[in-house]
């Protein structure tokens, strides 16, 4: 028996031990009660609460004239005093710019008016961002890193009225915040954290490494999540705290003026007081939070994509081929329909969310993450489509384009910068199983221990005898409902159609996660392509929903052509929708499993001959080893 073979069992339970202590991390962490209406929760259920986003919550009258204002004040100040190509060149963000963004009151946007912010509406702030994004991309990361999961939401939450006092005007003035969870051995898997921070009287001592700190080059406060005991906690920490070094500042594919660096900890001394909430908190904090900082997400997407429509138009009546313009060939009219009917619905998707989140009436979680998880792979496959619309021009810089007396349009930049937004606050595949868990809680509430592969005989037998009783109340209401009603929706005119459809629809979900869970039980939460498409199908009747009260509010003003786009919208989603229920049932999941599995053994190593790998040599994954601090003060 050779080594390898020798050690496999025990790799195979070192494997087993270590997922379930994660598993275990994260169920408690996450937020288990659901006190208030969820229209996502509901909707995968197979239960259309329609009445939960219809009619959308109006804002005061007067939030909404104060947030009108700071948009229009922010727009010139953008045109007047930003230069996105200068960002882009020498990937950094001018201090001159920071100032000027401070003193208009853009890095305390949601930050209450008695902390020294303007106390503007989610709406507003993602409105904002959207702009902002649209002009620079690594600017809006600035200013929705500091902001959505930087001090000022943890606080907004968790903090005690004296640390609200004394950090949220401080980050309000334009004092730069960072939020470091992630290390060189762990991304989305908290139960590996290394950071630890020990109770030495009146102080924690923190002790570890963080990697992609973004803002953290440049910031002056910082959220750390570290490791107290066995549980993890959340401080807010100074920037300038002895002991703390910033040892590089990183470069990436896009958004090369961000500010994202490795910081390292050092027998850090941080005040009792700064602990936020109570030990052991801290992925609790991270998770809520989120629940709103992924806002900023479905903002900076729908920025992008509405610029890319904008090019889209533009570049589709300038250039002529064969004798038309290029916009009037079918091949590039279906691509322009998909950037206008995504960049409406993008829109509608991030204005229901933040709406709903200023309304604080319903439970949002789910569609957050769905609109962060949408938008994201929508925005790209947009700006990929523009790439291709534009041809050459689209892969050549704007810097390039303007040199040689063409306009400098930074499509391949757009391209770049938006390809981390499916990575950026939870990775689309992170996503899929987060709402996943969300979706099927009354699953495993009712039939946990069912399905629970580590259950004893007497919790299955329980378990099995409460799965009854839910299912046989559950199942019967998902045979018929109001989308089998010719005359349902009447209210939404041409496009009742479409939410009939999200209606029978999300019975049909319900239904094909029930005979997912019949089929695989406790395997179920393995097989993350069939639960990643039941999430994809989820996220296209959200947005169909969003695009079609959106289109209904803005037809008062606009006449039909909002009806128009949400109906080209909601036939493309329908055609997607079609495609994942197929791939459901008729896929290659298995036979992919088992062939990455022959990969990673090393069973086809010759299809890798007679190519060159040109990366430097080094470890997977390094620590810093020292070195010079390469922070950068602005203030």
């Amino acid at each position: 028996m050779t080594e390898t073979e020798h050690t496999k069992p025990e790799l195979k339970a070192a494997e087993q031990a270590g997922y379930a202590e994660s598993r275990e991390v994260g169920e408690q962490a996450r937020e288990k009660e659901w006190t208030r209406p969820s229209f996502g929760k509901q909707l995968f259920l197979g239960d259309y609460r329609l009445e939960l986003v219809h009619p959308v919550p109006a804002l005061p009258a007067e939030d909404a004239r104060r947030g009108e204002e700071f948009v229009r004040a922010l727009r010139r100040y953008l045109e007047a005093h930003v230069d996105p190509a200068l960002i882009e060149r020498t990937a950094q963000i001018p201090d001159e710019v920071v100032k000027g963004l401070a003193e208009l009151g853009a890095f305390g946007i949601t930050i209450e008016r008695q902390y020294g912010g303007l106390g503007l509406p989610y709406l507003y702030y993602c409105r904002s961002l959207m702009l902002v994004s649209s002009y620079s991309p690594a600017l809006a990361t600035l200013l929705s890193a500091h902001q959505s999961i930087g001090v000022p939401q943890p606080l907004k939450l968790f903090g005690t009225e004296e640390q609200k006092r004394e950090f949220l005007p401080r980050c309000a003035r334009g004092e730069i915040s960072a939020f470091l969870l992630t290390e060189p051995d762990v991304g989305s898997d908290p139960a590996r954290l290394h950071t630890t921070a020990v109770r030495d009287g009146d102080e924690y001592v923190l002790d570890g490494v963080k990697l992609w700190t973004t803002n953290g080059v440049v910031a002056d406060l910082l959220v750390v999540m570290a490791r107290t005991g066995k549980k993890i906690s959340a401080f807010v920490v100074e920037a300038d705290s002895p002991g703390i070094t910033v040892q590089r500042r990183n470069a990436f594919m896009g958004l090369r003026g961000i500010e994202n660096g490795v910081t390292e900890f050092r027998q850090v001394r941080v005040p009792a007081g700064n602990l936020i909430g109570k030990e052991g908190q801290g992925l609790k904090i991270a998770l809520t939070t989120l629940n709103t900082g992924r806002l900023s997400l479905p903002a900076t997407c729908a920025g992008t994509i509405k610029w890319a429509l904008k090019i889209a138009r533009e570049w589709g009546n300038e250039r002529i081929q064969w004798g038309r313009k290029v916009g009037r060939h079918e091949a590039v009219a279906t691509k322009i329909a998909f950037i206008a009917a995504t960049a409406y619905a993008l829109e509608a998707v991030m204005e229901l969310t933040a709406r709903l989140a200023d309304d604080r009436s319903n439970d949002i979680r789910i569609e957050a993450a769905l609109a962060k998880l949408y938008g994201s792979e929508m925005s790209y496959r947009a700006l990929d489509e523009l790439v291709q619309m534009r041809g050459g021009r689209g892969y050549e810089t704007a810097e390039s384009l303007a040199a040689r007396g063409e306009r400098g349009v930074p499509a391949e930049q757009m391209l770049r910068d938006s390809r981390i937004n499916r990575i950026f606050e939870g990775s689309s595949e992170i996503m899929h199983l987060m709402i996943t868990r969300e979706a099927v809680d009354a699953h495993l509430s009712a039939a946990g221990e069912l399905i629970n592969p580590d259950a004893s005989r007497g919790e299955r037998a329980e378990a099995l005898r409460r799965a009854s009783a839910f299912y046989a109340r559950w199942l019967p209401s998902l045979v018929a409902g109001t989308g089998n009603l010719p005359t349902s929706y009447a209210a939404f005119g041409p496009l009742a159609g479409h939410l009939r459809f999200v209606e029978r629809t999300s019975r049909k979900l319900a239904r094909s996660t029930f005979y997912g869970m019949s089929r695989w039980q406790g395997r179920l939460e393995h097989k993350q392509s069939f639960l990643g498409r039941i999430v994809d199908i989820g996220a296209e009747l959200f947005a169909m929903t969003a695009t079609c009260v959106k289109a209904v509010e803005d037809a008062k003003d606009l006449g039909r052509r909002p009806f128009e786009l949400a109906d080209t919208f909601c036939h493309q989603a329908r055609k997607r929708v079609d495609g994942l229920f197929e791939q459901l049932w008729d896929n290659s999941d298995s036979q992919d499993v088992r062939l990455a599995g022959y990969v990673l053994d090393g069973r086809y190593t010759f299809v890798e001959e007679g190519v060159l790998d040109p990366s430097i040599d080094g470890p997977w994954i390094g620590t810093p080893d020292g070195g010079e601090d390469v922070r950068r003060k602005i203030h």
